[in-house]
């Protein structure tokens, strides 16, 4: 006869998994931060990236936000088309098109901090952290930075101009509710926010990149816990 007790719940375990993952977190030596240049770069990335935090957020939010907009107009739409009548709403379906924009808009940065850029990883997990910050500072600096650079010159004044700024740069009105863009669809939404968007998008971007930069800098400088370096294993080779 077996005399063992039951075998605990899942939901057990995980409250046991989270206290001690809670106790390794709380027992962790915290990172001593240098004076200088070092320090002042390592505050400066946390910073970047606490907006890219609060901007990926945003982002997870406007997926449902999406997600509930397209099965509206999923619904309305097989509805009409069941009662022979047009009950399509046009603001909903231009709204669901701007919040899907501004989902990814406001997500590059985040991107850019997890590296979802492609890599070829079984050939790239092979480097030491030093070598791959010197490739990804060559290519941030030399190649993200100037085209970041370039497009943010573009976009100022397209977004200034679709907030109703006139072409001499001068505002009729400080209300820009009132002269930003509309949109030229029957039922559509105001093109002025998201034209602005695309600017503010693109900045974050930028911002995430010299964080990157920065975390180059100090991994090059011999400060890895600085720079917040994660160790991935190489993944099978595919042949």
């Amino acid at each position: 006869m077996n005399d063992a007790g039951p075998d605990p719940d899942i939901t057990s375990v995980a409250e046991e998994l989270l206290e001690d993952l809670t106790a390794i977190h709380a027992e962790a030596e915290p990172i001593e931060i240098p004076r200088g240049i070092v320090g002042w770069l390592y505050r400066l990335r946390r910073a970047i990236e606490a907006v890219t935090t609060q901007t990926a957020k945003a982002s997870w939010i406007l997926v449902w936000v999406v997600f509930v907009l397209g099965l509206f107009n999923v619904v309305t739409r097989y509805i009409a088309r069941f009662i022979e009548r047009d009950i399509i709403v046009g603001e909903v379906f231009d709204l669901q098109w701007m919040m899907f924009g501004a989902l990814f808009l406001l997500g590059l940065n985040y991107g850019v901090r997890e590296g979802v850029n492609p890599r070829i990883d079984f050939w790239w997990a092979d480097f030491s952290n030093k070598k791959k910050a010197i490739i990804d500072l060559l290519i941030h600096v030399f190649l993200f930075l100037p085209f970041l650079w370039m497009a943010i010159g573009v976009l100022w004044k397209y977004a200034l101009t679709g907030m109703g700024r006139s072409f001499d740069g001068s505002w009729s009105t400080w209300k820009v509710w009132e002269i930003w863009e509309q949109s030229t669809d029957a039922g559509g939404l105001p093109r002025g926010p998201i034209k602005l968007l695309i600017l503010i998008g693109f900045i974050l971007m930028a911002t995430q990149i010299i964080a990157e930069v920065i975390k180059q800098i100090l991994v090059l400088l011999g400060h890895e816990e600085l720079a917040g370096v994660a160790a991935y294993e190489a993944p099978l080779r595919v042949e």
